[in-house]
Protein backbone atom coordinates (compact mmCIF):
# COMPACT_ATOMS: atom_id res chain seq x y z
CA UNK A 1 0.00 0.00 0.00
CA UNK A 2 1.44 3.58 -0.74
CA UNK A 3 2.26 5.32 1.97
CA UNK A 4 1.90 9.08 1.75
CA UNK A 5 2.84 12.80 3.53
CA UNK A 6 -0.48 14.77 4.28
CA UNK A 7 -0.46 18.06 5.45
CA UNK A 8 -3.89 19.75 7.53
CA UNK A 9 -4.99 22.60 6.03
CA UNK A 10 -6.12 25.48 8.47
CA UNK A 11 -9.68 26.27 8.93
CA UNK A 12 -12.63 24.62 8.35
CA UNK A 13 -14.82 23.70 4.81
CA UNK A 14 -17.94 23.60 3.24
CA UNK A 15 -19.69 21.54 0.56
CA UNK A 16 -22.33 23.69 -1.44
CA UNK A 17 -24.72 22.35 -3.85
CA UNK A 18 -26.50 24.94 -6.35
CA UNK A 19 -28.39 24.38 -9.04
CA UNK A 20 -26.66 23.57 -12.46
CA UNK A 21 -27.30 26.52 -14.42
CA UNK A 22 -26.33 28.76 -11.04
CA UNK A 23 -23.31 31.19 -11.90
CA UNK A 24 -20.06 30.95 -10.22
CA UNK A 25 -20.62 33.08 -7.35
CA UNK A 26 -18.20 35.87 -6.93
CA UNK A 27 -16.61 36.09 -3.75
CA UNK A 28 -14.85 32.63 -3.25
CA UNK A 29 -11.62 33.19 -0.46
CA UNK A 30 -9.46 33.06 -3.28
CA UNK A 31 -6.77 32.85 -0.76
CA UNK A 32 -7.30 29.32 0.36
CA UNK A 33 -8.60 26.10 -1.36
CA UNK A 34 -11.61 26.14 -3.67
CA UNK A 35 -13.02 23.59 -6.35
CA UNK A 36 -15.81 24.87 -8.63
CA UNK A 37 -17.48 21.25 -10.58
CA UNK A 38 -20.17 21.89 -12.95
CA UNK A 39 -22.23 18.40 -14.13
CA UNK A 40 -25.55 18.27 -15.33
CA UNK A 41 -27.03 17.92 -12.48
CA UNK A 42 -25.84 20.29 -10.08
CA UNK A 43 -22.68 22.87 -9.43
CA UNK A 44 -20.93 22.09 -6.52
CA UNK A 45 -18.55 24.27 -4.66
CA UNK A 46 -15.67 23.36 -1.63
CA UNK A 47 -14.55 26.50 0.38
CA UNK A 48 -14.10 28.07 3.66
CA UNK A 49 -16.82 27.26 5.83
CA UNK A 50 -17.59 30.73 6.33
CA UNK A 51 -18.30 31.56 3.00
CA UNK A 52 -21.73 32.57 2.35
CA UNK A 53 -23.12 31.41 -0.32
CA UNK A 54 -26.57 30.53 -1.71
CA UNK A 55 -28.15 26.71 -2.15
CA UNK A 56 -27.24 23.97 0.50
CA UNK A 57 -24.71 23.11 2.44
CA UNK A 58 -22.77 20.50 4.25
CA UNK A 59 -20.63 22.85 6.92
CA UNK A 60 -17.94 21.20 9.36
CA UNK A 61 -15.27 19.37 7.25
CA UNK A 62 -11.37 19.65 7.87
CA UNK A 63 -9.23 19.15 4.94
CA UNK A 64 -5.88 16.97 4.20
CA UNK A 65 -3.42 17.56 1.51
CA UNK A 66 -1.83 14.73 0.43
CA UNK A 67 1.87 16.33 -0.22
CA UNK A 68 2.27 16.38 -4.19
CA UNK A 69 3.16 16.77 -6.84
CA UNK A 70 2.25 13.44 -7.55
CA UNK A 71 2.89 11.77 -10.75
CA UNK A 72 -0.32 10.38 -12.62
CA UNK A 73 1.39 6.74 -13.00
CA UNK A 74 1.08 6.23 -9.25
CA UNK A 75 -2.04 3.81 -8.37
CA UNK A 76 -3.62 3.49 -5.46
CA UNK A 77 -3.07 6.89 -3.95
CA UNK A 78 -6.66 7.52 -2.73
CA UNK A 79 -7.42 4.05 -2.16
CA UNK A 80 -4.33 3.62 0.26
CA UNK A 81 -6.30 6.83 2.08
CA UNK A 82 -10.08 5.55 2.06
CA UNK A 83 -9.60 2.49 3.28
CA UNK A 84 -8.42 2.81 6.84
CA UNK A 85 -10.64 5.77 6.75
CA UNK A 86 -13.61 3.66 5.82
CA UNK A 87 -12.57 0.73 8.31
CA UNK A 88 -12.64 3.59 10.86
CA UNK A 89 -16.15 4.63 10.17
CA UNK A 90 -15.07 8.38 8.69
CA UNK A 91 -16.92 10.26 6.08
CA UNK A 92 -14.95 11.42 3.74
CA UNK A 93 -15.14 14.27 0.29
CA UNK A 94 -12.74 13.85 -2.09
CA UNK A 95 -11.62 15.86 -4.63
CA UNK A 96 -8.36 16.28 -6.90
CA UNK A 97 -5.58 18.72 -8.75
CA UNK A 98 -3.35 18.32 -11.60
CA UNK A 99 -1.04 17.94 -8.69
CA UNK A 100 -2.45 16.30 -5.96
CA UNK A 101 -5.69 15.00 -3.93
CA UNK A 102 -7.41 16.56 -0.81
CA UNK A 103 -9.77 14.56 1.59
CA UNK A 104 -11.96 16.26 3.13
CA UNK A 105 -13.63 14.65 6.91
CA UNK A 106 -15.71 15.61 8.91
CA UNK A 107 -14.58 17.58 11.83
CA UNK A 108 -16.39 15.46 14.43
CA UNK A 109 -14.77 12.21 13.08
CA UNK A 110 -11.43 13.94 12.06
CA UNK A 111 -9.23 13.01 15.61
CA UNK A 112 -9.80 9.15 14.79
CA UNK A 113 -9.52 9.72 10.97
CA UNK A 114 -6.15 11.12 11.90
CA UNK A 115 -5.26 8.00 13.85
CA UNK A 116 -6.31 5.79 11.10
CA UNK A 117 -4.42 7.56 8.96
CA UNK A 118 -1.25 7.25 11.09
CA UNK A 119 -1.84 3.43 11.94
CA UNK A 120 -1.82 2.58 7.98
CA UNK A 121 1.80 4.32 7.70
CA UNK A 122 0.71 8.03 7.00
CA UNK A 123 2.99 10.75 8.01
CA UNK A 124 0.59 13.77 8.97
CA UNK A 125 1.69 17.34 9.85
Amino acid sequence: MTRLNLKSLPGRFAVCKLAPDAGIPSGLDEGALYSVTRTENELSIVCRDAQDLPGKFERGWCCLEVEGPLEFTLVGVLASLTQPLAEAGASIFALSTFDTDYLLVKETQFESALAALQAAGHRIS
